[in-house]
Parts: C-alpha cells; structure tokens; sequence
C-alpha cells in the first residue's frame, strides 16, 4: 500500500524537479544506489521494472526506504498493464510509470488513488490522460520530441504538467532548455545513474551528481 498520497506525491515532483530512473537486479547494490540518491538530495526514486523478478528487488526496496529514508517516494516505471501495476501498488508503490497510455492502467491506480505517469507523444493522447485523471503526463521519449513540443502544447494548454523521459542530462543548457519550455519535473536514468558509477560501485559520486543536478535543476528554475 502507498505511504504517500497522490497529491504528496506530485507536490514533490514539482518542488524537487527531479526523478532520478535506476533497475538493477541486485538488491544490495539497488540499496546502495537508493541510499546515494537520497543523501544527494533526491525524494523520488522511479524504479524502471525492467528485468525479471523485478518485482521482488522492489519489495526490497520499498521495505529499507521505510524503514532507513524517511521522506523517500518509492514508484515504479516500465509498467505495460493493470496486473503489473497492482502488483507493484501492493508491494508499496507509490506512483506508477508507463511507457504508453493504457486505460486499465488509470483506472487501477485511480481506484487505489495512486498518481500514475503515462507516456503520451501527442496533444491528443496528452488530453486523453488529464480526461482519465492523470495529474503529471510523462513526455517519452524525450529526446525524439524536445523542448520545443512542450512548449508548443504549452500555449494551447497551459494547465498541462509534463515530465520529460529520456534525453535528459545534467548540464545546464539541456535542463534549461527543458525548464524553460515549461515542463514541471524531468526523469534522469542513464545520464545520472551510469554504467561507470555501477560498474565501479561509486556511489560517492553518484551522491555528488545527484546533488549537482538538483542545484542545477533549481538554478535553471529561478
């Protein structure tokens, strides 16, 4: 079950900006990297359930954020149907991600009242969610649409909130670009959380990065 609220958990998306996006199929290296995310400043975690017995890993996970993070929003990206994503509500889910917009979807998570994300890559398709009640539109991918989409549906609909997934980095000139063109929050995956800082099991740096990115992200915001 949920710890926060839908409402708690799209206020912190837009206070923080930020949502940093990780799967790994190890439990105690997943901890690790949750740990360094939440020392750096992070207050959302996207967990991409991208891998088998994904689902387990996340139990894991939810369970030592509250127990050991207090504050720490645990959801869960790559979700595809509405089994999935009651699964993944009953192991503490506190917000569900999806590629695409599913209807079953947004209906279970509305049901629960857990804020769920859908990937929407047109006006049409962004209209449909906010219809179904979605409070936050995910923009995937990102880097095919960029900035100047969000900005365009900004002007017909200025009510709309969007979260770019995917070409999202932690400079200046690319959240920036993002900022400006009017999106609430961005999901930063691979860009933040590299190969290298797992390979090398850095999570010094990771706990850097992460807070370099959320001064950058409040820096671009003002």
């Amino acid at each position: 079950m949920a710890q926060f609220t839908r409402v708690e958990v799209a206020t912190a998306m837009k206070e923080t900006g930020m949502i940093p996006l990780f799967f790994h199929s190890d439990i105690e290296l997943s901890k690790k990297v949750l740990k360094a995310c939440y020392d750096g400043g992070a207050r959302l975690m996207e967990f991409t359930a991208r891998g088998d017995f994904a689902h387990e890993v996340f139990g894991e996970l939810t369970k030592y954020a509250i127990a050991e993070l207090p504050g720490m929003i645990m959801g869960v990206g790559s979700v595809t149907d509405a089994a999935a994503a009651s699964l993944y509500m009953a192991l503490g889910a506190n917000f569900i991600v999806t590629p695409v917009l599913r209807e079953d979807i947004a209906i279970a998570c509305n049901r629960k009242k857990v804020l769920w994300s859908p990937g929407c890559g047109t006006l049409t398709e962004i209209t449909k969610a906010e219809e179904l009640g979605c409070e936050i539109v995910k923009l995937f991918p990102g880097d095919i649409y960029g900035p100047q989409f969000v900005k365009g549906i900004k002007g017909p609909q200025p009510w709309t909130s969007v979260m770019p997934t995917g070409g999202v980095s932690p400079t200046r000139e690319n959240l920036t670009g993002w900022f400006n063109a009017g999106v609430t929050c961005v999901g930063m995956g691979s860009q933040l959380i590299s190969k290298d800082i797992i390979a090398n099991k850095d999570y010094a740096k990771l706990e850097q990065d992460v807070k370099n990115a959320m001064a950058l992200v409040k820096e671009v915001r003002n």
